[in-house]
């Protein structure tokens, strides 16, 4: 299975390379820093790790390799980042049909220990208990990759990060999400980008108040909560299938090279933004590994 994995990684890395173009100051390709970089957490192991040949097998060893010093200095680069984007459009593919006019939306926190020395790990709430740790914000549409998604600490509130990226959202359709996303520009800004937010009220039956409302939010509350209707059983379908989304961040942390935790070596926000990107890059090679 990593065999088949590392070669299908390999494939795509090699199709996105060939529009990189690099400046001759640099004497290592920005496609070989990436292919370190993602052979280290395949493995789960450090980059001066995978900088060390004895590491590699004969068919997947590079001709040269870099130093860890140079891995770190040009994994910061936006470069890197860019490539790292290029390559998750690649493994993403096509929606599968039923998911065409779906996109689920929900954060998985990351946990480090307690006691951990990360100054960017925050305390807040995680699987009903307080951890300490990140999150992973992600929108998911059917394919392979997140359509958005960002890593941010875990105290963070969830809105804010919907706000970043909802605008980011293409084509129509239905967005759903739990409680947490309950808000009157939420709405009005999936609206913005043609889609209809569907997500409950903490307190279903609840007043209103005497503010003013958006009209998107009265049309959702309307769809959820009103009786046993078309309209109602269609909302409460939708809610239904948002439980998909977990079942994708289970899938995620489910198999060997999976996101299972955040290695000792991974602290500090912009490590554990990159980690968790190439974590997903795996999992995204390895569904569409199981769908050939």
């Amino acid at each position: 299975m990593e065999r088949e994995l590392w070669a299908l990684l390999m494939r795509a890395l090699r199709d996105v390379s060939r529009g990189q173009h690099d400046t001759a100051y640099h004497r290592h390709a920005t496609a070989l820093i990436v292919r370190v970089y993602l052979w280290s957490v395949l493995h789960d192991r450090p980059i001066v790790w995978a900088c060390d040949r004895r590491h590699w097998t004969p068919p997947t060893r590079p001709q040269t390799l870099p130093s860890q010093s140079t891995m770190s200095r040009r994994l910061r680069t936006e470069a890197v980042q860019q490539f790292l984007q290029r390559l998750g459009r690649r493994l993403a593919g096509r929606l599968a049909p039923a998911w065409f006019l779906l996109k689920l939306m929900d954060g998985k926190p990351i946990a480090v220990a307690a006691h951990s020395q990360d100054p960017d790990a925050t305390w807040g709430r995680g699987a009903r208990q307080p951890v300490r740790g990140y999150k992973l914000h992600a929108i998911i549409d059917g394919s392979a990759m997140p359509c958005a998604f960002e890593v941010q600490p875990l105290h963070v509130g969830e809105k804010d990060v919907a706000r970043r990226m909802i605008p980011r959202l293409r084509g129509a359709g239905y967005l759903v999400a739990d409680a947490n996303y309950e808000a009157n520009d939420l709405h009005e800004l999936s609206a913005r980008q043609t889609h209809r937010l569907i997500c409950p009220r903490r307190q279903p039956g609840a007043g209103l108040g005497h503010r003013v409302h958006s009209v998107e939010r009265l049309s959702c509350i309307a769809l959820l909560e009103a009786g046993p209707r078309v309209g109602n059983r269609f909302g409460r379908h939708l809610l239904h299938l948002r439980r998909q989304i977990e079942t994708s961040f289970g899938n995620l942390t489910s198999f060997g090279a999976g996101l299972t935790h955040l290695p000792p070596w991974v602290r500090r926000l912009g490590r554990v933004r990159r980690y968790v990107h190439a974590k997903l890059l795996i999992n995204a090679a390895r569904i569409r590994l199981n769908l050939a």
